[in-house]
């Protein structure tokens, strides 16, 4: 029997998964933040510990598995590599690979080896290989980098919209009264206040306002909705031209907690319009396995000539992304 290990490191947690060749999951693990850059020692113990629970489920050794990818949050330059080769050489596996967390997204969300991913969760996100196994990343560093959006952003962008509307800058939103009710201030001038006063940091879940608002018909949460969908829509078409996909037929797959667990008609029609503007031939697709069995359809084939049609049935049976939970959560 062949074993194999997949980990996605994120920022809020790590999954490990351990399986067979036929994508029967055997071994599951979870801990914590899985990123180095929000610290070395911690990330290193939190994917330590994820392994090791998954291969003692499995009742598997590291030298049975044949091979290990971990897809790592933070993984983007060499700077990163120097500090994340000898942490995950530590961890004792003979055949192993790290790649960045969007690698193992976009595998999982295709049954090809090529293709484009965009990712919006926390912060935003593109990356693309194409046939010939040419790659490229383009964003994932933040707004003076050239990024916007992502549920952190999103964020902001409700606040300063309710901000801004009470000012008078910007037309009246619904996003007033969400954001009063979900915050429990009874107006928006002792909100501005109490968080200016005590260096208050506007809260991720406000994002989620977003969906519904527009759903109500709200022009400024329909407004910036699309702007992030134009935004994502950008970074693919700069990863298609540069990898020369447009003649390509491949799938574009959207991965994040904005994207999987938002309402995407707000998002992914100006996704679609730009990048098939760029490749025509590009399929819009939405994550539907947990990134992790990227990691391991990855490693499989680093072993293996074809991955079969009944792996991926397997390894979406063990691991289907789960609804989103009630607090909404930005991975």
């Amino acid at each position: 029997m062949t074993y194999y290990l997949g980990v996605d490191g994120g920022g809020s947690k790590t999954i490990a998964v351990v399986t067979d060749q036929t994508g029967r999951v055997i071994g599951l693990g979870e801990s914590g933040c899985g990123n180095h850059q929000l610290g070395v020692e911690l990330a290193k113990d939190n994917i330590e510990a994820a392994v090791m629970q998954a291969l003692r489920q499995a009742a598997v050794v590291k030298a049975d598995i044949a091979y290990a990818v971990f897809g790592l949050a933070g993984a983007d330059r060499e700077a990163d590599f120097k500090i994340l080769r000898p942490m995950i050489a530590q961890l004792g596996f003979s055949h192993h690979d790290i790649v960045c967390d969007t690698v193992i997204g976009l595998r999982a969300g295709t049954k090809q080896p090529d293709g484009v991913v965009v990712i919006c969760g926390s912060g935003t996100n593109s990356y693309g290989i194409n046939k010939h196994g040419d790659h490229v990343q383009c964003g994932g560093f933040g707004y003076a980098y050239g990024d916007f959006g992502g549920g952190s952003n999103l964020a902001v962008e409700v606040f300063r919209s309710v901000i801004r509307a009470w000012e008078g800058r910007e037309q009246a939103t619904l996003l007033t009264d969400l954001t009063l009710r979900m915050l429990n201030y009874a107006s928006v001038e002792l909100m501005f206040h109490d968080f200016l006063d005590e260096s208050r940091h506007v809260p991720h879940m406000l994002a989620k306002l977003l969906f519904e608002a527009a759903e109500q018909g709200d022009t400024v949460a329909s407004m910036i909705l699309q702007r992030q969908g134009e935004e994502l829509g950008l970074a693919a078409s700069a990863v298609i031209r540069k990898l020369s996909m447009q003649d390509d037929v491949f799938d574009l797959v959207m991965v994040g907690s904005v994207l999987t667990r938002g309402d995407s008609r707000y998002i992914a029609p100006f996704i679609a319009r730009s990048a098939q503007q760029a490749a025509p031939n590009c399929r819009l697709s939405v994550l539907t396995m947990e990134p992790a069995a990227g990691a391991i359809l990855l490693a499989m084939e680093k072993t293996a000539p074809a991955i079969e049609e009944s792996v991926y049935a397997s390894l979406y049976k063990y691991l289907a992304v789960k609804e989103a939970p009630v607090e909404w959560v930005l991975d």
